[in-house]
């Protein structure tokens, strides 16, 4: 029965060694013993069949997804599995032999196979069903934290451990943690035991606010913007506030609260120029963009380090429901250029977004032909990369330009020809427009491109063509061969 919750219940595929020793673990014990480490033999046939090996990635699984269905509608047949397994995990966190180990993170720990797991997620139990049980264990854990290699551990799963100078402190205490995993309870008890400051950073420069911003935890948040102390606007070692971690993140809710706070600026920029409204916009969360754009201070054309506006980094993501309620509620410019000469259109036509790009055409304002700073028009970009219905977009527009060239003079049929792209090479064809002898600046023809990379389809099309247009050019009763 332990080994098919922890199959069912598990925030992830369970390594065989790993469900091997959750099921080791002794509650109540204060240490660890191998010796009750079953083999995969005995639980595989103590299961009886219900569960197999998956030899390739050598995890453990239900025998069908049926049986999952049938555990998951029957609750009870593990009673409280939630708190079980948080019970299991810091029973097996808190246990001597783990709390010996080294600090160091990067050899691979083989004699301890569970530390990962239960690092990782007994917080993601624990949330789910606190009991006193749980409590106890998780302070136990908690107030040591900095100096247990399960914060090492989680961080190192979570986020890129960076390289500390030689003399630097670890710092990632209990706090942050709870803050992480969003156990209010844990919050609470932590903060009365006034042994933390509440606007301490850790490793990366992020406060207890600014994990629980991140990770959605909304309890979490307004318990902490509750101690007088706080600081809401403090940022990371990058420029981050809690706010732009929440909207980076999608939280709504938790953006909602923050703005709540008068001492928030809801149009601060971090390290890289990213105000919140540029992080949720490059990251399509709609509702926090609108719930941004209703504070009137918001700059929506405001450039970030890389010179894109919130605009064009949803256009480049493909984000159509972001880029509506830019141009609608935040009135933002779609002709803005980066630092690379590219507008809203060319972002998303780079990257094939077509119901982006038909927003974008829908704008009085938009000029379909406008090239950035090499020349490259709209147009080149969709054939470059055999967007064929962009192209057909575009084709639709009489100011685009279908032999327009860009800083190497190649023109959108050479680009399309160059890239194998038959679909659009015929669909240039169909406008009676691209002129098949054009050269670029390397004297290359489209043929010659599609010759040159082996694009046999291409090369068929393109003689076909030169053949009609050779008969077409001849006179009455001509046999100029």
């Amino acid at each position: 029965m332990g080994a098919l919750m922890w199959v069912c219940h598990a925030e992830r595929p369970l390594k065989v060694e790993e469900l091997c020793y959750a099921l080791a673990a002794e509650l109540g014990s204060t240490d660890f013993n191998p010796q009750n480490v079953p083999s995969i033999s005995t639980l595989l046939s103590c299961c009886q069949g219900l569960i197999s090996v998956d030899k390739e990635a050598s995890t453990v699984r239900l025998i069908h997804f049926t049986l999952k269905e049938y555990l998951y509608a029957r609750p009870d047949i593990f009673g409280r599995h939630h708190s079980t397994m948080a019970e299991i995990c810091l029973t097996y966190l808190n246990s001597e032999k783990v709390k010996a180990l080294s600090l160091d993170v990067s050899p691979l720990i083989l004699d301890t196979p569970f530390l990962k797991y239960c690092s990782r997620y007994w917080g993601v139990h624990a949330k789910r069903d606190f009991s006193n049980r749980v409590r106890s264990l998780a302070l136990e854990l908690l107030q040591g934290y900095d100096s247990h290699i399960s914060a090492r551990s989680l961080l190192a799963q979570v986020r890129l451990l960076i390289h500390r100078r030689q003399g630097m402190s670890f710092q990632f205490n209990g706090l942050h943690c709870a803050s992480f995993f969003g156990i209010e309870e844990g919050v609470v008890a932590l903060i009365g035991m006034e042994s933390y400051s509440i606007n301490e950073g850790d490793i990366y420069g992020n406060t207890p606010l600014a994990w629980a911003a991140e990770g959605g935890h909304e309890g979490v948040v307004k318990i902490l913007l509750g101690q007088a102390e706080v600081n809401p606007n403090r940022p990371d070692n990058g420029g981050r506030t809690p706010l732009q971690r929440a909207a980076g993140s999608g939280h709504q809710g938790v953006v909602k609260v923050l703005l709540e706070q008068d001492e928030v600026n809801p149009d601060k920029p971090d390290n890289k120029g990213q105000t919140p409204l540029q992080r949720a916009a490059r990251a399509g969360h709609e509702g926090v963009v609108k719930v941004i754009l209703e504070r009137g201070e918001v700059d929506p054309e405001k450039l970030d380090n890389y010179g894109l506006t919130p605009l064009q980094s949803a256009a480049e993501g493909g984000y159509e429901g972001v880029v509506q309620v830019l141009l609608e509620r935040g009135k933002a410019k779609p002709e803005g250029l980066d630092n690379r000469g590219e507008t809203a259109l060319l972002k998303a036509t780079r990257y094939g977004h077509e119901k982006v790009v038909k927003i974008l055409l829908a704008q009085v304002v938009v000029n379909p032909d406008k090239p950035n700073h090499h020349g490259s028009t709209p147009l080149l970009l969709a054939a470059q990369y055999g967007y064929q219905n962009v192209v057909k977009m575009l084709l639709r527009r009489e100011e685009v330009n279908p032999d327009k060239r860009d800083g190497d003079g190649d023109t959108p049929l050479l680009c399309a020809a160059y890239g194998g792209h038959e679909g659009v090479v015929k669909i240039l064809f169909e406008t009676e427009r691209a002129n098949l002898d054009d050269t670029n600046h390397a004297g290359q023809t489209p043929l010659m491109c599609a010759v040159r990379n082996g694009h046999k389809g291409v090369v068929e099309l393109l003689q076909l063509h030169q053949a009609a247009a050779h008969i077409t050019s001849l006179g009455p009763g001509d046999t100029t061969r």
